[in-house]
């Protein structure tokens, strides 16, 4: 008797795996800057504003933890779940949309999502931005803003998979998915998203990229408040950068106002606010202060994982990059305020010596004509 052995339509299996449906929830991250400083205290005891408690994971700092606030009504949306204030004038708001489809129909509809959400952002930011203006210095909506995406699909589907299984049957897709991209990517770009996964149990999956991840976990939840910390923190660094290349710019251009003659004089041009070499030491003390903040915010000795994912986002977020960037730009606006110190210095020595030579004249003068 001869075995029969049934042959399987591959076609058949490539409708399964196109048509296979998952579930999960889309995270988008935005952050606005605002003005210079919020007032986190006077928001705090505001009645006008909502507060919500502030669950922040063990690795969070206490001493700098944002205030969380409801967004404030009217607004047309209800996948807001989180609205942070950080006291260095940033709002951060994150979006939570569900999705239930196949990888090809996410691929299609996640651009959607993005722009539409950009747009609702800018809403919500200045309906809040309206809320809050009287406790900011220096408001304005908005310096700068920067976003990111987070793909997040459940675990606890009927048909389980593991993260191998998903690379190996999905990876094409997540990597299109990642890129933003509707078309497959070839080759090469392909391995290079799927080689950079992470994943802290056997079958999670966390694939990091530029401008969005994917997420296969079902401990995810803390992980979230890495992506939102490091998209505030590339919005600030953003902001700074283009904060000294206007003040450069100025310089460059010779369109430096020149300072009042009283800046000079001994002793009272020291007291002078306005001068130029005063903008450009506030400056330098008020980003290094912030650009501190933002790098001690957490604290990830002894959390591995957090560690790595933390270090993945500074690599494709480039952090690393802007901040040499701004520290280059810092000093040279340290030596820029040298040579202006230096040139006040020695106008203020010469002025002490005319002083001193017309008084020698003048009791000369008074002496002789005694």
């Amino acid at each position: 008797m001869t075995n029969k052995v049934e042959s399987v339509d591959p076609s058949h299996t490539d409708d399964t795996k196109a048509n296979q449906e998952f579930s999960g929830n889309i995270y988008i991250f935005h952050a606005f800057d605002i003005g210079d400083d919020i007032d986190l205290e006077k928001i705090d005891k505001s009645s006008k504003i909502k507060k919500q408690p502030l669950n922040l994971p063990n690795y969070f700092k206490n001493y700098h933890k944002p205030l969380q606030i409801e967004l404030p009504h009217p607004h047309d949306t209800s996948s807001c779940i989180s609205v942070k204030l950080s006291r260095f004038g940033a709002i951060s708001l994150t979006y939570k949309i569900p999705f239930q489809e196949t990888f090809e129909d996410l691929k299609e509809t996640v651009n959607t999502i993005f722009d539409k959400y950009q747009e609702q952002s800018v809403s919500d930011a200045n309906t809040l931005f309206k809320k809050i203006k009287k406790f900011i210095q220096q408001p304005k909506f908005f310096h700068q803003h920067t976003s990111y995406l987070l793909v997040q699909l459940n675990t606890n589907e009927q048909v389980q998979i593991t993260s191998s299984e998903l690379k190996e049957r999905y990876g094409s897709s997540i990597a299109s998915l990642v890129r933003f991209e509707t078309e497959h990517l070839s080759e090469y770009q392909r391995n290079e998203i799927l080689e950079s996964d992470i994943g802290y149990y056997r079958g999670d999956l966390l694939i990091i990229d530029k401008e969005s991840a994917f997420i296969y976990d079902e401990e995810y939840e803390e992980t979230l408040y890495l992506f939102e910390y490091a998209n505030v923190q590339q919005l600030e660094l953003h902001y700074f950068d283009r904060v000294l290349d206007r003040q450069l710019n100025i310089i460059y251009e010779g369109n430096v106002k020149p300072l009042q003659w009283r800046a000079y004089l001994p002793f009272i041009g020291t007291t002078l606010s306005g001068d130029r070499i005063g903008e450009l030491g506030r400056l330098k003390v008020e980003i290094s202060v912030i650009t501190e903040q933002l790098q001690n915010s957490v604290k990830l000795a002894g959390e591995p994982y957090f560690s790595e994912i933390y270090s993945r986002l500074v690599e494709n977020l480039d952090l690393t990059g802007w901040q040499k960037g701004i520290e280059k730009k810092l000093y040279i606006i340290k030596d820029i305020r040298t040579v202006y110190q230096t040139k006040i210095d020695n106008i203020r020595e010469d002025l002490l010596t005319v002083a001193i030579i017309l008084l020698i004249f003048v009791e000369l003068v008074v002496a002789f004509f005694k």
